[in-house]
């Protein structure tokens, strides 16, 4: 079994102690929101926030005059937003030709200019299509809140609908210093990366090579940290884009290390051939293996069937023929138990967790979907938590009581749908993917 080693390689990665009352973990997306509005709104320092976007709509825009408020009390205060360069000049997929949030980024910029607050977009790769800036984590003053959620209306839980995520709110003024220096030292001086509010006219060519330069400067370049092993619990930011990065490979040493259990949330199931093939090597030595993944009417592109089709609505299906494969090809395991599949489902609300729990000894918090598109394409980062001394497994354990609480868990494949059971234009859309094999691009790519 080449992909299987217990070897203890993790314990000289680069990082920072932990004090037992560093984390605070909260259970909700109203809970994370609450949360975030008043860490902005006591900054004394610093803002710098990194999602994948801030929509205009109640939530986000919510969240932007926060940040302007914030910014103009305290013309000290340094304000920063980054973003996706191309997520935040399109509008959301389905709706039509819309200008997309920078329009609004730079209306709300010449109605009240400041000096101290800046909106970035970071290119990760020259179209949205092969990959996104998909950094997580926002540092106010010394504290971090780290979610895979970016900033609208569900993931914030405005409405009646919500996007369960993970939500971690750590107060670790050296870990604060590091994910922010990586900010201002390797985005918001490159000039790749461009200001979403401000207007701006690129020559598309050579914006192209300013791209490529960043993407090869990414590859190589980690969070600040001190050299040293750690005995105690301690907290290790890693951060990484494109084949074999640093954080590709933090991961496949994590599913190295359980003797026991191994427990991994994703909401959209199409994990990386090299994860699949960790999984059936641990499986093949015994050790108990839980995935937690979304109901394909939980994922954020489910259209329920009374409504109008959209092609994007075939992803769920997707990812539900790929899981039902999955627990096809493992119905021992479920079976006898040492796997165990979970659905999540609440209402009609969507889910969105992601990351990894070992053995009570480590645990990642990360918004990285563990599919094919995060480990080739897109800039990625997380943070794992070593706790030998189990000084945190009460609030671990009480997390994955609450993850757990709207899930069903699998004894069988079948019961799972399979093609024949979808809608009819889903089945005819499908069934014509995969004659041409066109879904296996669609799997490396969404």
């Amino acid at each position: 079994m080449p992909f299987f080693s217990r070897k203890p390689s993790l314990e000289s990665l680069p990082g920072f102690a932990m004090p037992a009352d560093c984390m605070q973990t909260l259970h909700s997306a109203s809970a994370f929101r609450q949360a975030l509005l008043e860490l902005i709104r006591s900054a004394k320092v610093r803002i710098h926030l990194a999602a994948l976007y801030l929509q205009q709509d109640e939530g986000g825009e919510e969240v932007l005059e926060a940040l302007y408020q914030a910014a103009s009390s305290n013309p000290q205060l340094d304000v920063r937003l980054f973003v996706d360069a191309h997520r935040a000049q399109r509008g959301l997929i389905g709706q039509g030709k819309q200008a997309g949030n920078a329009a609004w980024y730079r209306q709300r910029a010449q109605q009240q200019p400041l000096a101290n607050l800046a909106i970035y977009g970071v290119p990760a790769q020259s179209k949205e299509l092969f990959g996104v800036m998909h950094l997580k984590g926002f540092i106010i003053d010394s504290d971090v809140l780290y979610s895979g959620a970016s900033l609208n209306n569900v993931y914030l839980h405005v409405g009646e609908r919500y996007r369960f995520d993970r939500y971690h709110l750590l107060h670790h003024a050296e870990l604060a210093d590091s994910m922010s220096h990586y900010l201002i030292a390797q985005l918001a001086t490159d000039p790749a990366v461009i200001r979403l509010d401000r207007p701006s006219e690129t020559d598309g060519r050579t914006q192209r090579q300013l791209i490529r330069q960043l993407r090869q400067k990414l590859a190589h370049t980690q969070y600040r940290l001190p050299p040293g092993t750690h005995r105690s619990t301690s907290i290790h930011p890693v951060c990484g884009q494109g084949r074999g990065n640093p954080f590709n490979g933090l991961l496949l040493q994590l599913l190295r290390q359980p003797m026991r259990q191994l427990v991994i949330c994703t909401p959209y199931f199409n994990l990386p051939r090299s994860v699949l093939l960790q999984i059936d090597a641990l499986l093949a030595h015994g050790v108990n293996v839980e995935i937690i993944v979304g109901d394909k009417q939980a994922n954020d592109f489910y259209i329920p069937p009374e409504q109008a089709f959209k092609v994007i609505g075939c992803l769920p299906y997707l990812y539900e023929m790929n899981l039902r494969r999955f627990a096809r090809k493992r119905q021992s395991y479920l079976q006898n138990g040492q796997l165990t599949l979970r659905l999540w489902k609440h209402d009609g609300n969507s889910y969105h967790l992601k990351g990894l729990w070992i053995d009570q000894q480590y645990m990642l918090i990360t918004g990285n979907n563990l599919n094919p598109r995060a480990f080739n394409l897109d800039l990625e980062n997380g943070l794992l938590i070593h706790d030998p001394q189990h000084i945190l497994q009460a609030q671990i354990t009480e997390e994955l009581t609450n993850i757990r609480q709207h899930t069903t868990v699998l004894s069988h494949y079948r019961q799972l749908q399979k093609l024949q059971d979808y809608p009819e234009k889903v089945r005819k859309l499908l069934g014509r993917l995969g004659k041409f094999r066109i879904d296996r691009l669609f799997y490396r790519l969404l």
